[in-house]
């Protein structure tokens, strides 16, 4: 599996595409992604937003006829733990 990594990484969301030949990708991250003619872009807002505006930073594109499904995965919360009363 590859990966294509945005140096402001957003909270650990990624992206992982499963492609036609087989093969899967991940893109960590950006917070979006859209169509732009024959390719499928993905994007990093600075304010972590799940939409694409003329702020977004382009991370990796790839041919939209080669993606079978694309999944989004969220970052793993951190465990919250409590104080206990001394």
């Amino acid at each position: 599996m590859n990966s294509a990594n945005a140096s402001n990484s957003s909270q650990g969301t990624q992206f992982e595409l499963h492609l036609a030949d087989g093969t899967v990708q991940r893109v960590e991250g950006a917070d979006a992604y859209q169509q732009e003619q024959s390719m499928t872009t993905f994007f990093c807002s600075n304010a972590g937003r799940q939409t694409v505006d003329c702020w977004s930073v382009r991370v990796a594109s790839f041919r939209t006829d080669g993606i079978l499904w694309i999944r989004r995965i969220e970052a793993v919360a951190a465990e919250v733990r409590h104080l206990k009363p001394a």
